[in-house]
């Protein structure tokens, strides 16, 4: 177990390179199963989930090499059952359903665990696969899954109570470009990292049109052959950091970035009074935190709408911004854990009913919290940097779920953070 100290009140300044997409590379990395042909996977980041996946990759018989951001991936003689041990720490494990049964034909996953932020059912990924022709059973925990006379087309619909879902729309294409005849997926997410997958299956040989857009159509092809790819840049972790230079940045610069997938960030940042530019390429920004920032709202929706994944880093900087601030997250109503660690920080947040209204205080003061999931981590991380005196946060191994080097990328643009053994955990 380890621990963050940060050391508050530091003015931010200098360069960050930001990341491949870790919700891009989980996927991708699972894709890759679908060939016997070696694969490249470039800029994936160096974070506990993709050394997951890998694991579990490996452990599926695949040959899986990893060096300086590159994973290399050649998946000739696979299995298809995964242990509990092998999917428990991570919910995205479940993606590896779609390449399995279009590779094996059968596939025994258990019913995955993760981050506890409310309810993540699969229930959409296993009518999506039952659609195809495969049929499930439940047994012990166990996803059992087997469609003896291949996969075969068909149009689903994948809308659900809350939007429509990713890893299913991931899944249910990987598990379409090998099936025979045509799937169509009706209410398909559009998130930039289901577009950098059909890019990649697209690479591969596969034949899909309409990624990016709520309705994708995929033709069955017979073989997929390897390929070299290079990962998206983590729409999150820019975010992050805007929202730190929002917050302490005397001129914060952010490359390796996509202007287009940060529009709804940007546009909030921008509202609330801060500076945000970016270069003609729109692959670098600078932020500057605004002398008179402004309270806001925002509300999360699927993408282009504001993410989920960035409510909880916005509610720290709404922390201390002068106003009444409104969240309301209608993805994970119950994804707030991190506002009662924020109010024993100093901070005044109501949460009722997936809706956080926040009062923005003068300062913040630190404290001893504790993080309980990836994004809540990030926003204490923010917090602390704000607030007068030291905070340490417990429970790291969140947050390294999903950042690559946070505490190094803090410390090169001016932070005082330092990662020390955690004794009481």
């Amino acid at each position: 177990m380890e621990k963050l100290v940060v050391h508050g009140g530091f003015t931010l300044r200098g360069a960050v390179n930001i990341s491949g997409s870790k919700n891009a590379s989980l996927p991708i990395l699972a894709a890759s199963l679908l060939t016997d042909e070696p694969v490249v996977v470039r800029r994936v980041p160096d974070v506990s989930d993709t050394n997951f996946m890998v694991q579990i990759m490996g452990q599926l018989g695949a040959s899986v090499e990893r060096s300086s951001g590159n994973v290399r991936v050649e998946a000739r003689n696979l299995h298809s059952e995964a242990t509990y041990e092998q999917v428990r720490k991570m919910r995205a494990s479940i993606c590896l359903m779609g390449p399995l049964m279009a590779r094996m034909q059968r596939c025994v996953i258990p019913l995955p665990g993760g981050c506890v932020i409310g309810d993540r059912p699969v229930d959409l990924h296993i009518r999506a696969i039952q659609a195809l022709g495969a049929r499930v059973q439940i047994e012990r925990g166990n996803l059992i899954i087997e469609a003896p006379g291949g996969l075969k087309g068909a149009t689903v619909d994948l809308s659900g109570d809350h939007g429509p879902t990713v890893l299913g729309t991931d899944n249910l294409m990987m598990a379409a470009v090998l099936a025979e005849g045509t799937t169509v997926i009706e209410s398909a997410a559009s998130e930039p990292e289901v577009v950098d997958l059909a890019n990649f299956l697209i690479k591969l040989g596969a034949n899909i049109q309409g990624a990016g857009t709520r309705r994708i159509v995929i033709e069955g092809v017979e073989k997929l052959r390897g390929c070299n790819h290079t990962v998206i840049p983590d729409r999150i972790e820019a975010g992050t950091f805007m929202v730190a230079a929002a917050m302490m940045g005397d001129g914060v610069t952010l490359r390796r970035v996509c202007e287009e997938h940060m529009a709804v960030v940007t546009d909030l940042l921008r509202k609330c009074g801060h500076h945000v530019e970016f270069n003609e390429r729109g692959d670098t920004v600078t932020i500057i935190a605004g002398n008179t920032p402004k309270c806001g709202e925002i509300k999360t929706a699927p993408y282009p709408g504001y993410p989920t994944d960035m409510q909880a880093q916005m509610t720290a900087l709404f922390a201390t911004t002068p106003g009444i601030s409104v969240v309301k997250d209608t993805i994970f109503p119950q994804r707030f854990m991190h506002c009662s660690e924020l109010k024993r920080m100093g901070a005044n947040i109501k949460v009722d009913n997936g809706t956080a209204v926040i009062s923005g205080v003068e300062t913040l003061s630190g404290a001893p919290v504790m993080a309980s999931d990836l994004r809540a981590s990030a926003a204490l991380v923010l917090a602390a940097l704000k607030a007068e005196g030291t905070t340490e946060i417990h429970r790291l191994y969140h947050i390294d779920r999903g950042y690559e080097m946070i505490d190094e990328k803090l410390l090169a643009i001016g932070a005082a953070v330092e990662r020390q053994p955690d004794d009481d955990n």
